[in-house]
């Protein structure tokens, strides 16, 4: 009964207004910056190190009418980057001090620089991820782009950031993540007690809160999902895959489970979780955060490495999932997803694994053709 009543009041708050807390936040600590983290990767450490609050500005959902957006971008352009421009040209982002964009894809990389532009008041930095992860060079590199990014939020904050800092901001946000994973681990485990709709709120809300107070409300859900002894219902086990970035709306994700499906596993909200376990907290934060990103870190549509074929991760979770099938649910415009679909597809039919390809927009209302086409996918399955 608890989680439902804790989802169901942070699911109004994602659907009414997110970005309040942001302001409840700032009257709480006066002085204080926040930092709005754009998906799909940010060292949030070292925001946080700094005694700054980042919080993820990942578009603005179904709820908001794009009327001022569209003038600085063409119409084929996703429709996260809209929405979170209207949010900034509306006075959404106030409280926010700085945004970070980083290297994910063309729109992403031009969404800084129009930021930059209309809000000369704001923060803005970007982050230059490394194109070859097999360079011996690369951990210096990026080493020396947080160094950059160090200094920049040292000045905002009027503040240094020492090594002890981004220690104790490392191990909090280990612990965040080791929680993100069990709830995730426990949703592959019994889907049945767990739905995607609630695992995906109560994801959502530690990119708008403190990792402290998120920390807490984890463990106080685990808790809570560890009594459920809900019946399972006769669906098929599937992956979903391709939202990495742009966010669907929660009625879609809940069609897709009701239309038959349990979804074992997702790449929602993936920069919050981006890593496969824990950081070091021993010897050079910012070394420990780079070697993070190039060996611990999950697959991304957006990370560019060479060292491993983009599909194989897709494959090695169904295998370790005992999934039946993948849901590929990718942004419309959505560059990076398309990329990797034509690469899914050739190994997912090489593999014999069923699967079924459906685009989203941020903005969508009317979910009857897609919840139609999983109902349609899922009775072939069932019944062949």
């Amino acid at each position: 009964m608890y989680v439902k009543k804790l989802v169901a009041q942070y699911t109004e708050m994602l659907d009414e207004s997110p970005l309040d807390s942001i302001a409840q936040w700032k009257e709480k600590h006066p002085g204080s910056k926040v930092i709005g983290c754009y998906p799909v990767y940010t060292p949030v450490e070292i925001i946080h190190a700094a005694g700054m609050l980042p919080v993820g500005i990942i578009g603005a959902g179904n709820r908001l009418e794009i009327a001022h957006a569209d003038s600085r971008f063409q119409s084929f352009v996703c429709s996260i980057v809209k929405s979170t421009l209207e949010l900034g040209l509306i006075g959404k982002l106030s409280s926010v001090d700085g945004m970070v964009f980083h290297s994910i894809c063309d729109p992403a990389r031009n969404l800084g620089s129009v930021f930059k532009r209309n809000f000369p008041g704001m923060l803005i930095e970007y982050i230059h991820f490394p194109q070859n992860m097999a360079s011996p060079h690369t951990v210096n590199y990026l080493t020396a782009e947080y160094e950059r990014i160090k200094g920049s939020y040292e000045d905002l904050a009027n503040r240094k950031i020492t090594d002890e800092d981004l220690r104790r901001s490392i191990g909090l946000y280990n612990e965040q993540r080791v929680l993100l994973r069990e709830l995730y681990r426990f949703r592959q485990e019994q889907p049945h007690n767990l739905s995607t709709v609630e695992c995906y709120v109560l994801t959502r809300i530690g990119t708008l809160l403190p990792a402290e107070e998120h920390i807490a409300i984890l463990k106080e859900a685990m808790k809570g999902l560890r009594e459920r002894n809900e019946k399972p219902k006769d669906r098929i086990k599937v992956i979903l895959e391709g939202s990495f970035c742009e966010q669907p709306p929660l009625e879609l994700i809940d069609g897709l489970e009701a239309a038959g499906c349990y979804i074992l596993d997702d790449d929602f909200l993936q920069g919050w979780r981006f890593f496969t376990t824990d950081i070091p907290v021993e010897g050079n934060p910012l070394r420990n955060l780079a070697n993070a990103y190039l060996n611990l870190s999950v697959y991304a549509g957006v990370k560019h490495d060479t060292r491993e074929h983009k599909s194989q991760h897709l494959l090695d979770k169904v295998k370790e999932t005992g999934a039946s099938a993948v849901l590929i649910l990718a942004a419309k415009f959505c560059e990076p997803a398309l990329f990797d679909y034509a690469l899914y597809r050739r190994a997912l039919e090489k593999e014999g694994i069923p699967h079924l390809y459906l685009e989203f927009e941020e903005k969508m209302w009317i979910f009857d053709k897609a919840r139609t086409e999983v109902e349609t996918f899922v009775e072939s399955m069932l019944f062949d």
